[in-house]
C-alpha cells in the first residue's frame, strides 16, 4: 500500500464503492485511504444512457489520474481514456505487486518483525527507489548485490534477498565477464575509454574496476544468447584495442 496521492497520468487500481446517476466513487486499491470520482462524461465514450452498463459497485477498474488536489482530497479519474493495452500491464502490475506483498509479509516473518516495522524501517524506500516493491523483489533476484549498490544497509538484506530467489523468475539473466587491457601508449587512457564506449548499449555496460580490469555486464533473455554476446563483445574489443597498439585479455571469471 503506498502512501501519499497518485500523480497525475498515472493508471490506478480502483475499487467502484458507488454509483450516482452523474459518477461513480471509487477507492484506490493502491493508496491508503484514498478516494476518487468518474464523471460520467469520464466513464466511456459517447452518450451514455444507464451509467449502470457501464459500472457497478463492487467492479474493479483501471483509470487513470487526471486531476489530484490534495488540499481537497479531490482526485478525479477516467475510464474512457485507458486503452486495452495499458488496462493489461496494469492488471498485470498490480498482480505482481500483491504477489509481492506477500512475499514482503514472508520477509518480515523471518526477520521476526512486524510487517509495518519493515514497511518503515526499508519497505516504503525500496518503494520509493525502485517504483514498485514487485520490481525490488525482481532486481534482487537478478543481481543480489543491487541493494547494497544502491546504497541499502541493514540486516534485512540477506533476508530480502534469500526470499527474492526463492520466488521471484527474472524475465532475464545477467551476466558479466572481465578485459584487462594494457598500453604503454602516452594516450592509452583515451584508447581505452574510446574502444569501451564502443561495446556499450542498451543492454550492455561496462564497470571499470582498476586499472587494468574492466568488467562488461550483459543482458540477456537466456544465458546462451548472454554467453555469445559476452564473448562476441568482448572479441571486439580485444581487436580494436589492438588496432591501437595495446594488448587485452579476456576472462570470464576471475
Amino acid at each position: 500500500m503506498r502512501k501519499g496521492y497518485p500523480e497525475t497520468g498515472e493508471f490506478v487500481i480502483a475499487t467502484v464503492k458507488t454509483v450516482k446517476p452523474y459518477g461513480a466513487f471509487v477507492t484506490l486499491d493502491e493508496y491508503e485511504g484514498k478516494e476518487g470520482f468518474i464523471h460520467i462524461s469520464e466513464i466511456a465514450t459517447g452518450w451514455i444512457k444507464y451509467i449502470r452498463d457501464h459500472v457497478r459497485e463492487g467492479q474493479k477498474v483501471v483509470c487513470k489520474v487526471l486531476r489530484v488536489d490534495p488540499s481537497r482530497g479531490h482526485i478525479d479519474l477516467s475510464l474512457k481514456r485507458v486503452n486495452e493495452h495499458q488496462k493489461r500491464e496494469k492488471i498485470q502490475e498490480w498482480k505482481n505487486e500483491k504477489k509481492a506483498q506477500k512475499l514482503f509479509e514472508i520477509v518480515a516473518q523471518r526477520l521476526g518483525r512486524s510487517v509495518d516495522e519493515c514497511y518503515n524501517e526499508f519497505g516504503y524506500e525500496l518503494i520509493n527507489h525502485f517504483g514498485t516493491l514487485f520490481a525490488a523483489f525482481e532486481e534482487a533476484a537478478i543481481n543480489e548485490d543491487v541493494l547494497k549498490e544502491e546504497g541499502f544497509d541493514g540486516d534485512w538484506i540477506d533476508t530480502f534477498i534469500e526470499v527474492a530467489k526463492e520466488n521471484i523468475t527474472p524475465p532475464y539473466v545477467r551476466i558479466s565477464g572481465y578485459l584487462e587491457l594494457t598500453t604503454t601508449a602516452p594516450d592509452g587512457i583515451e584508447h581505452i575509454k574510446k574502444v569501451l564506449q564502443e561495446i556499450e548499449e542498451e543492454d550492455v555496460t561496462v564497470t571499470y574496476m582498476g586499472a587494468p580490469r574492466y568488467r562488461i555486464n550483459v543482458k540477456a533473455e537466456d544465458y546462451k544468447t548472454a554467453e555469445e554476446k559476452l564473448q562476441a563483445l568482448a572479441k571486439r574489443a580485444i581487436e580494436e584495442f589492438s588496432k591501437l597498439g595495446g594488448e587485452g585479455e579476456y576472462h570470464r571469471r576471475l
